[in-house]
């Protein structure tokens, strides 16, 4: 199953994808390992899509233990060359309310333990991460949760921590103080590896609560955080269809050339074992 499209990643809470049809589950090895799930490639908005659950379907796998590098690799086998993430934050700002969506441009990783890079074992390469979310998948997903009349900010900066534990209220006030948006515990890690693998990346940040800062934190109930999760799923399905099917067949943006200037190993010293194994993002290149 190669040449799929679009993919669509889904966080706590989407463990399946409404609307997609003619599906088939594909189940892939990658030199990482095995990815969170079997992916679910079908057909939505016209268009071939794959979707994946991040934790594993019935939320498995903690953050820290997520096999991000096979995740991504598995997407790019597939041939996907744009990837929509959906993923549960926590607002650092009084007017990010639960149930709005925020479209970030800018990633802090505050993450500790995590494998964020393709390269090394002979083969080094610097990509270039100042605007770490695809410009056009910006656009296009915040024209999409307008159609799909999801209120959404285009723009932000999402916070990645560690996990799986949540902030102390200390970190809170200190993300507050940075001027972070948003925080969650998975996407800056995706948007490196999508950026090595030349995949668009963009996060679609799903509010279900306000971190610990806030005052009313404590009066927040699990059935409360329940209730967002499940009307932020049913505002994500409609704003991922509406993005599916407005896609442009191009790609209009530098994401797909991201490593043509970053391969700094001479050619000559690349070991063959690491060719064979990145071979999927670097043979063009070599």
């Amino acid at each position: 199953m190669t040449n799929v499209e679009i993919g669509i990643i889904g966080g706590s809470g989407l463990y399946e994808l409404a609307g997609i049809t003619d599906t088939q589950e594909v189940e892939l090895s990658t030199p990482w390992g095995a990815p969170s799930d079997k992916y679910l490639a079908g057909t939505l908005g016209g268009r071939r899509v794959v979707f994946l659950a991040r934790h594993g379907r019935g939320h498995r796998l903690s953050p820290s233990e997520l096999n991000f590098r096979a995740n991504i690799y598995g997407m790019k086998k597939l041939g996907v060359e744009r990837i929509i993430s959906l993923s549960a934050v926590g607002s650092l700002k009084e007017e990010h309310a639960p149930g709005q969506f925020v479209i970030p441009d800018q990633f802090y990783d505050h993450t500790k333990h995590r494998q964020s890079t393709f390269f090394g074992e002979g083969l080094v390469a610097h990509v270039s991460f100042a605007h770490p979310v695809c410009g056009q998948l910006l656009d296009l997903l915040k024209t999409s949760c307008d159609a799909a009349k999801v209120e959404a900010k285009r723009g932000g900066t999402y916070i990645c921590m560690e996990g799986p534990q949540f902030s102390s209220l200390a970190e809170s006030n200190l993300y507050r103080s940075w001027g972070m948006d948003v925080i969650g515990m998975t996407n800056a890690t995706e948007a490196k590896l999508a950026r090595e693998a030349e995949i668009c990346y963009v996060s679609v940040s799903m509010v279900t609560d306000f971190d610990c800062w806030h005052p009313a934190h404590d009066a927040v109930s699990v059935e409360d955080i329940i209730r967002v999760l499940h009307q932020n799923a049913a505002n994500a399905a409609r704003v991922v269809t509406e993005a599916v099917t407005r896609m442009p067949k191009d790609r209009a943006c530098k994401c797909g050339s991201a490593l043509a200037h970053a391969l700094i190993t001479d050619r000559a010293k690349i070991p063959p074992a690491i060719k064979e194994k990145l071979g999927i993002l670097v043979a063009k290149y070599l």
